[in-house]
């Protein structure tokens, strides 16, 4: 059977799947036509959407049905274990797209500031910048990390990235423009950041000391960013819902992976509180903090998601 036959002769069916329905019997009996539905599409449609569209509705009911099983007081675990990740594996397109999106102004910004040094001061600020130029050349570059006391600093810091996070969340609802254009705003400003210190010949070291807590932090900057396009993109493309029910659905998702980044804020303001101002730690203990920090957001946020959604397919199918 032909791609387009087989999604004309099931999308009135899988449209019905995604209305909302409290009799268990019926929630059991369409996740199962959607796995087999899912398993016929992944045999024969390899390249196309089609199998994608099938575990997005597919993914939907297994989080009603865990969530109902599950009792209350296991409701923290498994929301870690389970709930959250399974979202994150939902909008892993999004979340890629917001990733490339970062990057590219990111490099924008060293581009600009190379064939321009003017535009280092545009973005940063006279005051930055000329703070910065007198600790370097009194031998203390990073000496803007050790101005405050290590407590207050931590406090200010995580109070202010949360904040920021949900201000990046929030925008969302402007149909994901004001989301976008904050991930613009920062990925610029870290390119210039970045390249202001390259320009100085301090390049690798600002890498080492900076990105200390700065891993933790851009990458939640970029999930917030995600979740911001979550709801964005509901309003946009609301599919069969109207736009409503698309933003309540996108809401619940959100506000979930939105949460998640909370610990991830308080351990990175903690980094640039009580870490990153010993700007002369060991190389094997920079590098050892910030490949654990990438390492821990590539398996929770990517490979961790993929393991539990294949999981409860394959429970699923038992």
């Amino acid at each position: 059977m032909r791609e387009g036959q087989f999604i004309k002769q099931n999308l009135e069916r899988w449209e019905e799947y995604q209305q909302p329905t409290e009799d268990p019997d019926e929630v059991a009996k369409r996740f199962t036509y959607l796995v087999d539905d899912l398993s016929y599409a992944k045999t024969f449609y390899t390249n196309g959407n089609t199998a994608r569209y099938i575990n997005g509705i597919a993914a939907n009911i297994y989080l009603s049905i865990y969530r109902n099983k599950k009792e209350k007081r296991h409701r923290f675990i498994t929301f870690w274990t389970t709930e959250l990740p399974l979202v994150i594996r939902k909008h892993h397109k999004l979340l890629l797209f917001t990733f490339i999106f970062f990057v590219a102004f990111a490099l924008l910004g060293v581009f600009s500031a190379y064939n321009d040094q003017t535009f280092v001061r545009a973005v940063l600020g006279d005051g930055y910048v000329d703070m910065t130029e007198r600790n370097i050349a009194n031998g203390d570059p990073f000496g803007v990390y050790k101005n405050e006391n290590d407590l207050s600093m931590f406090v200010q810091i995580a109070f202010n990235n949360i904040k920021v996070a949900f201000l990046c969340y929030t925008m969302g609802l402007t149909a994901g423009v004001g989301t976008l254009y904050f991930l613009f705003q920062n990925g610029l400003m870290v390119g210039v950041f970045e390249f202001m210190f390259f320009h100085h010949g301090l390049g690798f070291q600002s890498v080492l000391v900076i990105f200390i807590h700065g891993t933790l932090e851009l990458s939640a900057i970029v999930i917030a960013g995600c979740s911001g396009l979550v709801l964005g993109t509901s309003l946009l493309f609301p599919g069969t819902y109207t736009r409503m029910q698309s933003l309540g659905n996108a809401a619940k998702d959100s506000i979930k992976i939105i949460i998640s980044l909370v610990p991830i804020f308080i351990v990175a303001a903690f980094f640039e509180g009580f870490v990153t101002r010993h700007t002369g730690m060991p190389l094997w203990l920079s590098l050892t903090i910030l490949l654990s920090s990438a390492g821990f957001i590539v398996w929770y946020f990517i490979i961790f998601p993929i393991r539990v959604s294949k999981r409860a397919i394959d429970e699923a199918t038992l």
